[in-house]
């Protein structure tokens, strides 16, 4: 798990720089083409049985969901720092609590209220509304959090009765297909360096999504979820790496927070409680 959240992080330093160079259209269709041609071709001896769902609006819903979640952490990613976008994404573990007793029946307990209040306190530390470091772009990460914890929602919905492997194959087709169709109008020149940064990407998202999935097959997935937080170490790094970002305590203080929350829910849940 720790190696692939630091694929998908190290995958949006280099979003963020190729977004910046080619546009967030092409970006975002580089890296769900590379997902899709490595599930398809992992899951192509039984590709017919794969397709088949039981819920096909619910496939397209929930892709559409990562579709809108990616886009807009993206667009993010390019217009605020690496690790302010990553801690206010962060948010998204305590918002599925929070969907999952609102619109899946499940209990959710008074601590584990109080530990989605908190994170979403981290959030508006990170954010800052109504100080002059307030920058709307901050927003976009946020509303890629809420994207996101639809389609996770909307994944275990589906989960209950599907291959996981069904759902890896409606994401990423739709996002390609849809995404194919939009880049001939945002088709940018590609120099050297971007033409590198497209293969890296590439490469970097196609390694963290096998890595992922090793890593749920093999482990529990209480079990594993904490170390998804390395992630807001892995941003912080990549961040003051490529772009000489520093955050500042504001921030860093937001992403303590929500790592401390994220954890405290998830020990209550293993927990049963």
């Amino acid at each position: 798990m720790i190696g692939a959240v630091f694929c998908f992080t190290l995958m949006d330093a280099i979003a963020k720089a190729l977004t910046n160079r080619i546009g967030l259209v092409p970006t975002l269709w580089v890296r769900y083409l590379g997902q899709t041609l490595v599930v398809l071709l992992m899951v192509a001896p039984r590709l017919t049985s794969v397709l088949r769902t039981r819920y096909p609006r619910l496939q397209i819903l929930r892709s559409i969901y990562l579709l809108c979640a990616t886009a807009l952490f993206f667009w993010g990613l390019a217009n605020i720092g690496i690790a302010q976008a990553a801690g206010i994404m962060n948010v998204n573990p305590l918002l599925i609590t929070l969907g999952a007793a609102l619109f899946l029946g499940e209990r959710i307990g008074p601590r584990r209220a109080l530990g989605v209040l908190a994170a979403l306190g981290g959030a508006l530390m990170i954010i800052r509304p109504g100080t002059e470091v307030f920058s709307p772009y901050a927003l976009l990460p946020l509303g890629a959090a809420c994207f996101y914890s639809a389609y996770a929602l909307t994944t275990r919905f589906v989960g209950r009765d599907e291959d996981r492997w069904t759902s890896l194959v409606y994401t990423g087709l739709l996002g390609a297909v849809v995404l194919t169709c939009l880049v001939p109008f945002h088709w940018p020149a590609f120099d050297r360096s971007s033409l590198l940064l497209v293969g890296a990407i590439a490469v970097v998202a196609t390694l963290g999504q096998l890595l992922l999935i090793t890593a749920l097959q093999q482990g529990e997935a209480g079990l594993v979820a904490p170390f998804s937080y390395t992630g807001l170490l892995f941003a912080t790094v990549w961040g003051l790496i490529f772009f000489a970002e520093v955050p500042d305590l504001w921030t860093l203080a937001g992403m303590a927070v929500i790592a401390g929350a994220g954890v405290y829910v998830w020990h209550r849940e293993t927990r049963g409680a």
